[in-house]
């Protein structure tokens, strides 16, 4: 068991969930006081010790379904970690002289009557029967799921359960909870089908190759390039914590500057007192000063979305600095720091940005050279030694003139100016993109493809 343990964390530190050698620990203890038969105490124990997050928890799961799946553990203990398996088992050697037509006859009466072992027989005999699962086939449980579930006509069984249920009380509120039920019932046996696929895979190929197939990617780690509705939704409900987290970091990080340079004109005065010798070293005092952020974003095409989620970071954390303020562009330029000012929600600002922000001059594309001549010929005399200026895309410039002296003189009145890049490394300088037109005047040019990146980054400003 220590061993499989050992091995689940190992999963989970791989998928990016951090856990301590204190937490390893915590959760080996905890193991000792419970009944490991018991599933759901088994995963509550492990999920209090080692997740910290409600976003983890998704990925928590996959990992524990693979690791923890009904099988043979040390070779001759068959531990049951899943009630009724030898019903299961029973059930899918069986499966073969059923019929197709008695299997739905007899999926349909488990679902009337919610009966959980006859529904986890119904999912190993038609996994059994429709699945086709392969012995040595790298193919994902989602293949074997999708060909299980289109035989059992489910949908068509939900509604005569819904119908069953209506026949005594057909009105509306009876109606709603007569199908909420049957919908239940029916994703509690979808859950049991892919719960059994995986089982099975998991006794093929073990439980180490079949985690990386299945494998769930972290909110933080998504890329926003290619997010779907669902990650982008998983995105925004992380951006929230994030935030708070950054901003706590930033201030305790300025409150621990207790001191300023050494002040070496005290430090040789006091010297003297021990023979020249500096022993008591002096300071000057602290002034920590908060950087003043300029936040540049394209926000055409693909590239939208990672600037939508770095200005609403930025935002978000802003009483850690100074003084923001956030442009964007296509191919013309708009200051759109008032929007942020009039919402106390970034997240409203930045829906705002997309309705009202002036970036269409021209076609309509990007165009990194206009829009950063109009800056600099715009604002570049207001920018200080303070500030920090971030560029936020992709410097795929539609075969425009590069313009980069503009980004020079921006460059020399600031204290830093950084590239975030949303693209993947080897994408850049290919096809229209001139990123080393511009890497030249930049301090740093980074690849931010997702919150782990943007936050290592702003959580480094100082």
């Amino acid at each position: 068991m220590l061993d499989l343990l050992s091995s689940f964390i190992g999963e989970l530190r791989t998928v990016g969930i951090s856990v301590s050698m204190s937490e390893t620990v915590d959760a080996a203890r905890a193991l000792e006081t419970i009944d490991v038969a018991d599933r759901a105490l088994f995963r509550s124990a492990l999920c209090a010790t080692l997740v910290k997050s409600g976003d983890h928890l998704s990925a928590f799961d996959t990992a524990f379904d693979v690791f923890f799946a009904h099988r043979r553990l040390d070779g001759d203990v068959d531990t049951e970690l899943v009630p009724d398996a030898g019903a299961r088992d029973a059930g899918a050697r069986d499966s073969p002289e059923r019929s197709g037509a008695q299997l739905g006859q007899q999926l349909f009466d488990a679902l009337r009557e919610n009966n959980v072992r006859a529904m986890r027989q119904s999912a190993a005999e038609a996994v059994a029967r429709y699945g086709g699962v392969e012995p040595g086939r790298p193919v994902g449980g989602a293949y074997y799921l999708y060909r299980t579930l289109r035989q059992l006509e489910l949908e068509e069984m939900e509604r005569r359960l819904v119908g069953l249920s209506l026949a005594a009380n057909p009105d509306a509120l009876s109606e709603r909870l007569a199908s909420d039920d049957a919908h239940q019932r029916v994703e509690h046996f979808k859950t049991m089908v892919a719960t059994e696929i995986r089982e099975q895979l998991v006794q093929d190929r073990g439980a180490a190759a079949l985690a990386e197939s299945v494998r769930e990617t972290l909110p933080e780690d998504i890329d926003v390039m290619h997010a779907n509705r669902e990650e982008l939704a998983q995105l925004e409900r992380a951006l929230r914590p994030l935030s708070r987290k950054l901003a706590v970091r930033l201030a305790r990080r300025r409150r621990r500057r207790h001191r300023g340079p050494v002040d070496l004109r005290h430090t040789v005065r006091s010297s003297l007192s021990t023979g020249g010798v500096p022993i008591d070293v002096r300071f000057k005092p602290p002034r920590p000063a908060k950087p003043e952020i300029v936040v540049i974003a394209d926000v055409s095409g693909s590239v939208a979305s990672f600037a939508r989620f770095t200005l609403h970071l930025v935002h978000a954390i802003s009483s850690q600095f100074s003084q923001v303020r956030s442009f964007v562009f296509v191919d013309g330029l708009d200051e759109v720091t008032h929007l942020f000012a009039e919402s106390d929600d970034p997240a409203v600002a930045v829906e705002r940005i997309s309705a009202e922000a002036d970036v269409v001059a021209v076609d309509g594309h990007s165009d990194y050279g206009r829009a950063l001549s109009i800056f600099a010929q715009r604002y570049a005399p207001e920018l200080t030694r303070r500030t920090t200026v971030l560029i936020l895309g992709d410097a795929r410039n539609n075969y425009h003139p590069a313009r980069a002296e503009a980004l020079e003189e921006i460059a020399h009145r600031v204290k830093a100016l950084y590239w975030l890049n949303p693209e993947p490394v080897n994408y850049w300088n290919s096809g229209d993109s001139i990123l080393s037109v511009y890497a030249a005047h930049c301090d740093a040019v980074l690849e931010c493809r997702t919150l782990r990146q943007l936050e290592t980054f702003v959580g480094g400003l100082n």
